[in-house]
């Protein structure tokens, strides 16, 4: 039995009790209907017990879900689920709010990208190949991006980060406190570098849709010279060889 279950017995079996000691004759013997007061108080505080239950319950069971293991990430939503376990944590909160934002904004785009090809071109065609191939390997680097901030995240201790601007923390030798803070605005710059990144791969992929509504025909052989194209090509061969 896990400790969230332990818990909320040991309430349920708490409250049992406290109404068994108020309302038994044994003991202080409360009888509902003896008088206004009696009736109001214990009214009152079977209602009490009925919100204290319900609350335990609520509370065992609302609490943040294990962070998903990195290597068992693979949709979309799985990201989502992901970087949601991180949002709680006070110094990530904005950076994964702009995670989330992202992984809204990339599905969005690559559906529109999607949407121009298909009315240009037959999906058997050369150039909807080239494109296609192009924009999901970008999409891969910024999929890429996001696996290797949650790898890192999982490594992030919230309290320990805490603990470096409380009391404790003027405990510590000065070098030995400005090393853990080194590690820790390392994480911080990470997540922050990793998402610029991202953010660059979007207002890419906003410009290669621009450059292909522009354009009214072009051969399969004009594809590698669109400037868009060639920028997201050098930031994916950027990152050809980038292990999580």
């Amino acid at each position: 039995m896990g400790m969230k279950y332990i818990k909320l017995l040991g309430i349920t079996l708490g409250v049992i009790v406290v109404n068994i000691v108020l309302f038994s004759p044994g003991f202080i013997g409360l009888n509902i209907g003896a008088s206004a007061f009696s009736t109001a108080f214990g009214i009152t505080f079977l209602l009490a017990s009925v919100l204290v239950l319900i609350y335990s319950v609520y509370s065992v069971n609302a609490k943040t879900p294990a962070a998903v293991p990195v290597k068992q990430i693979q949709t979309h939503d799985d990201y989502v689920n992901a970087l949601q376990y991180y949002k709680k944590v006070k110094a990530l909160e904005a950076d994964i709010s702009l995670a989330l934002n992202q992984l809204d904004r990339i599905a969005r785009k690559k559906y529109k990208l999607v949407g121009v090809l298909t009315q240009r071109f037959d999906p058997s065609e050369l150039s909807y190949k080239k494109f296609m191939s192009t924009v999901q390997a970008v999409e891969n680097v910024f999929y890429l991006n996001l696996k290797s901030i949650l790898n890192r995240l999982g490594a992030f201790d919230e309290s320990e980060f805490k603990s470096l601007s409380g009391s404790k923390a003027s405990h510590l030798p000065p070098e030995l406190l400005q090393e853990r803070k080194q590690i820790y605005n390392e994480y911080l710059t990470f997540t922050k570098n990793s998402l610029a990144t991202n953010e660059e791969i979007l207002l890419k992929l906003d410009k290669l849709l621009l450059e292909i509504s522009r354009l009214d025909s072009f051969e399969a052989g004009d594809i590698e010279k669109m400037p868009c194209m060639q920028e997201i090509d050098l930031l994916i061969n950027q990152t050809k060889y980038y292990k999580n």
